[in-house]
């Protein structure tokens, strides 16, 4: 997989292909060569292959992962500023932080609408079964960060610490 300086470079040197393509074109109409329109063309794709790769360039960003951070699914997520996802009963403290971590890293997308909201909330939750056939969720913390800023230094998390205490706990 091409990562972003690699696709950067590809970019630059597609570019400097279609410049050379141009070029050839327009000689190629001046002296009236035959194969002036096919020249057209192969510039033309040249161009359309250089802005895909440039494009493809903007999109890509490595999500950095929160060591400490365990799996989790995205239950509910309306694309606005409030964000459900489930973990493990099985989940630590410390796991459940990092997780709230990761996870307000890998959902954030500048495109979500905040409906007034400055913020967005993800709520992690997990579910527990006290008796056959009951399912009771039960929400584990908080993370709340900035809609519109990516690398957000002002995250704050907060872990409902009596919730965790009701989770079951490993036979050894």
């Amino acid at each position: 997989m091409f990562e972003t300086a690699q696709l950067i470079e590809k970019g630059q040197w597609l570019g400097i292909a279609t410049i050379a393509f141009a070029v050839l074109t327009i000689i190629g109409f001046i002296f009236k060569w035959g194969i002036r329109f096919r020249l057209v063309g192969i510039t033309g794709f040249t161009a359309v292959l250089t802005g895909g790769v440039f494009a493809l360039s903007l999109g890509l960003y490595n999500r950095p992962q929160i060591s400490g951070a365990i799996h989790y699914s995205r239950v509910y997520d309306a694309g606005a500023a409030q964000v459900v996802i489930a973990v493990p009963p099985s989940i630590t403290e410390s796991q459940l932080e990092a997780t709230l971590k990761q996870a307000s890293i890998d959902i954030f997308s500048p495109g979500r609408l905040g409906q007034g909201a400055d913020q967005m909330t993800i709520r992690a939750r997990t579910v527990l079964h006290p008796q056959a056939g009951i399912s009771q969720p039960l929400y584990l913390g908080e993370v709340k960060r900035s809609l519109s800023i990516r690398e957000d230094e002002n995250a704050t998390i907060k872990v409902y610490r009596e919730n965790l205490a009701q989770l079951p706990k490993p036979t050894a």
